[in-house]
């Protein structure tokens, strides 16, 4: 029996994430996501480069989604949101993030392992 590897936790992914200064919130606004500092993204400028899917244990209500977003800008962030009836955010949320180009990238290209 080979071990198994281990398990990405929302916590691990942010932790490497604030290593690389990539640790920016984007948040829903009347404007757009905003990253602060009154910065506005619209769909269009937005990217979301890969998607992580964290399920709990014994809680469905520890299930979240995290993506991790590139602006046309080149700042890199991310944004957190709850699965299906748990979401935390209004509808107009599910609409932007619907409206975002996803082009997966491979974690590798993302997170060197040596960093």
């Amino acid at each position: 029996m080979t071990p198994s590897a281990p398990m990405t936790t929302l916590v691990s992914v942010l932790e490497k994430l604030r290593k690389k200064n990539q640790d920016i919130e984007f948040t829903m606004t009347e404007e757009g996501f905003s990253a602060g500092k009154n910065k506005f993204y619209n769909p269009e400028q937005l990217t979301i480069i890969k998607t992580y899917r964290f399920e709990g244990d014994s809680d469905p209500a520890d299930s979240t989604i995290l993506y991790l977003i590139e602006a046309k800008d080149g700042l890199i962030g991310y944004s957190i949101d709850a699965y299906g009836a748990y979401s935390n955010h209004e509808p107009s949320y599910d609409d932007f993030i619907k409206k975002i180009k996803v082009e997966d990238r491979d974690e590798q290209i993302l997170f060197n392992e040596n960093e």
